[in-house]
């Protein structure tokens, strides 16, 4: 299954959009939320704390602090 390009979530068969852009990249995104974030609104989703992206930088981040492996 594919992965949302912004949320990092997984996407079930039969749901999602895909956006192909002219130089052949292919996205992928669960709804139209998450699609806008990325293509009109260019959000960077390490920045957006509702995207998996996000906690996962944020533990990484406090693991780091914590002197943690």
């Amino acid at each position: 299954m594919p992965k949302d390009n912004f949320t990092g979530k997984e996407i079930p068969k039969g749901h999602g959009h895909m956006y192909v852009k002219k130089d052949g990249t292919v996205y992928w995104f669960l709804n139209q939320k998450s699609e806008k974030n990325f293509l009109k609104l260019k959000r960077n989703p390490v920045k957006t704390k509702w995207t998996n992206f996000y906690h996962r930088d944020k533990e990484i981040k406090l693991k780091s602090a914590k002197g943690g492996k």
